[in-house]
C-alpha cells in the first residue's frame, strides 16, 4: 500500500498571531478563519499554540480576563512534522503526545496543520480491500507494543 503523506492532507489555513495579541483578539481571528487554533509567534517566529480547548481549559475554566495576552495559555514548546512524514507517522505522534492538532514545519516556518479529523477523514477513503489493509497496520503495529 502506498503511503499517505502530510503535505497531502495538511490544511494550508493557518492563523498566526504575536504572542502579545490578546485572547478576545485572537479568538475573534479564529472565528473569522473558521480554524480551531492559532500559532503564537514572535516576530513571525513560531513559539507556541491555542486551541479552543485551550479557550474552554485555561481561559473560561480559570476565569482569564479577555485582554490576557495569548502567549500566556498557549502551549509551548510547539510541537511540529515535517511536511514529508506520513500520516502514520503524525498518527503516533499525536498518540504519543496527547494532542489534536499537529503543524506543519518547513524552513522554520508552518505551512500548514493535520487534525485529527483530517486523519479520521483520510482513513475511511478508498475501498474496503483498502480499509482492511489500513485496519491490519494498525493491529500489527499494536500487537507489537
Amino acid at each position: 500500500m502506498n503511503s499517505t503523506f502530510v503535505n497531502q492532507i495538511m490544511s494550508k489555513n493557518v492563523v498566526t498571531v504575536e504572542k502579545s495579541t490578546s485572547l478576545q483578539d485572537s479568538a475573534q481571528n479564529m472565528r473569522k478563519s473558521k480554524v480551531g487554533c492559532v500559532i503564537v509567534t514572535d516576530d513571525n517566529k513560531p513559539l507556541g499554540i491555542v486551541t479552543e480547548r485551550d479557550f474552554v481549559t485555561k481561559v473560561a475554566a480559570e476565569g482569564r480576563p479577555l485582554f490576557t495576552e495569548i502567549s500566556e495559555v498557549m502551549s509551548s514548546p510547539l510541537i511540529t512534522i515535517d511536511p514529508e512524514a506520513t500520516i502514520w507517522d503524525a498518527s503516533e505522534m499525536m498518540k504519543e503526545k496527547g494532542i489534536h492538532k499537529l503543524p506543519v514545519r518547513e524552513n522554520e516556518q508552518i505551512i500548514g496543520i493535520v487534525t485529527t479529523t483530517d486523519i479520521v477523514k483520510i482513513s475511511s477513503v478508498g475501498s474496503d480491500s483498502q480499509m482492511r489493509k489500513i485496519c491490519d497496520q494498525i493491529l500489527m503495529r499494536m500487537k507489537d507494543e
